[in-house]
C-alpha cells in the first residue's frame, strides 16, 4: 500500500507565525519516518511563483528518500495548467490538483470549458492527471458538466464532500454524483458544532473517523466504480489558543490518520494513499 503526507499536513509547522517553521527537507523525513512513500506539495508559493532553489531541492529529496511527488494548485487558465504542466514533467508528478477558481479570478462554466479543452491534450500526451476538486464556489452538477463537455480521459474531479457543505449539497449526494468521476479523493471529517449561547453552529475538523464523515459509504462508492485512486487526507484543524499546542495536535491527527487507514486494509491495499492537512477550506 502507498500513503503520503501533503504540504498541508504541516500547514501549522510551516505556518508563517511559526517562529520556527519547519523546513522542506524536515517534512520529507517525515514522510519517510511515517511509513508513507508520496509527497503532495500543494498551494505551496515555491510552484506558484516558481523557485528554482525550491524546486531542486524537491526533486533532490524526494530522490534520495524515493519518494512519489504529486503537485496541487488553484485555477483552470491555459498558461496557468500548462505552466504546472511543465512543473510535473519536472517534478516526475503523475497528478496535478486544481480548482476553476483562483486567487486570479472566478471563470464561468463556458470559459473553463474552453480552457480545459485547450491544455488536456498535453495533459493526455504526458500522462499527467487533472483533478478538479469540489468546492463549494461551483455545484458537483457543474464539474460533472464541466468534464463530460471537455471528454478528456486525463480529467476528473478531486472529491472532497465537506467542502460542498457550504453549497448547501448534502456530503453523501456530492459523492454520488462525483463517484464515477473521481481521480483523487481528499478524505478529512467534520462535525457541526452549536456555538456558544446555542445560536448558530460551527462547522469545522473533527479527528478522521470521530466526525460525520462516511468514510466506508464514500469508499464503497468509488468501489463500485472502480475508481481505484490515490486518497488525500487532510484535517481541518483548528487554531488552538497557542500556536505550539495547535502543531502538536496537527501531527497527533496526522498520524492517527496513518493509522485510521492501515485499519481499513480492504481499500488501503486497493489504491495509494496521501495524507493532506487542510486547515483553511
Amino acid at each position: 500500500m502507498t500513503l503520503g503526507l501533503s504540504t498541508y499536513a504541516f500547514a501549522w509547522r510551516r505556518h508563517p507565525d511559526n517562529p520556527t517553521p519547519i523546513a522542506l527537507e524536515a517534512m520529507l523525513d517525515s514522510v519517510v519516518e511515517l511509513g508513507c512513500d508520496v509527497f503532495q506539495v500543494c498551494d505551496h508559493p515555491s510552484l506558484e511563483d516558481p523557485d528554482p532553489d525550491f524546486i531542486r531541492r524537491l526533486i533532490a529529496g524526494a530522490t534520495e528518500r524515493r519518494l512519489e511527488l504529486e503537485l496541487g494548485t488553484k485555477g483552470v487558465e491555459e498558461e496557468h495548467l500548462l505552466g504546472f504542466l511543465e512543473l510535473a514533467r519536472t517534478v516526475s508528478a503523475r497528478f496535478v490538483r486544481t480548482m476553476l477558481s483562483s486567487p486570479r479570478g472566478t471563470p464561468t462554466v463556458d470559459a473553463a470549458i474552453a480552457s480545459l479543452r485547450a491544455v488536456m491534450p498535453a495533459y493526455e500526451s504526458a500522462r499527467v492527471t487533472l483533478g478538479l476538486e469540489t468546492y463549494e464556489q461551483f455545484s458537483t452538477q457543474e464539474l460533472v458538466r464541466v468534464i463530460d463537455a471537455v471528454g478528456s480521459p486525463a480529467l476528473g474531479i478531486c472529491l472532497d464532500p465537506g467542502n460542498s457543505v457550504a453549497r448547501l449539497e448534502l456530503p453523501e449526494a456530492v459523492v454520488a454524483q462525483a463517484a464515477p468521476y473521481v481521480v483523487n479523493l481528499h478524505v478529512k471529517d467534520f462535525a457541526f458544532a452549536r456555538k456558544e449561547g446555542m445560536i448558530g453552529f460551527t462547522f469545522a475538523g473533527a479527528p478522521l473517523g470521530e466526525g460525520l464523515l462516511d468514510y466506508d459509504g464514500m469508499a464503497d462508492a468509488l468501489d463500485a466504480h472502480q475508481r481505484r485512486v490515490n486518497q488525500v487526507v487532510e484535517h481541518w484543524l483548528t487554531r488552538a489558543e497557542s500556536l505550539a499546542d495547535t502543531c502538536t495536535a496537527e501531527e497527533l491527527w496526522v498520524r492517527n490518520s496513518v493509522a485510521y487507514l492501515k485499519e481499513h486494509r480492504r481499500l488501503v491495499d486497493r489504491a495509494s494513499y496521501v495524507i493532506e492537512e487542510d486547515h483553511h477550506g
